[in-house]
């Protein structure tokens, strides 16, 4: 039989037994929550890594658009987005083209 201090010694151990194991199931959830969202954006941040080469296709037909036609609305929409377009003019025509060296 069991004295009164060994019972109520026994009760206080598996009160906090079963404390620990609602605040244990408590971490299991609040984890899988975590987890879902750390996997939904890994899968967002691969998904936008596989269209950042379409991206900047786009980019660059708009930018070349906007020189091509004098869009200077274009250009403004651009340079909000933090994209500059600079025009580089092109080579003279009269300008002579290097020739590879001729062998003897």
């Amino acid at each position: 039989m069991l004295k009164s201090y060994q019972y109520w010694i026994l009760m206080a151990v598996t009160a906090a037994s079963l404390l620990l194991v609602l605040l244990d199931a408590r971490l299991v959830m609040s984890n899988r929550v975590l987890r879902t969202e750390v996997d939904s954006r890994g899968k967002y941040i691969q998904q936008s890594i596989q269209l950042q080469g379409l991206y900047q296709e786009v980019i660059k037909a708009l930018a070349d658009l906007a020189v091509r036609n004098k869009d200077d609305e274009l250009r403004d929409l651009l340079s909000r987005q933090g994209i500059s377009v600079t025009v580089t003019p092109p080579a003279p025509s009269g300008a002579r083209q290097p020739q590879a060296p001729r062998q003897p």
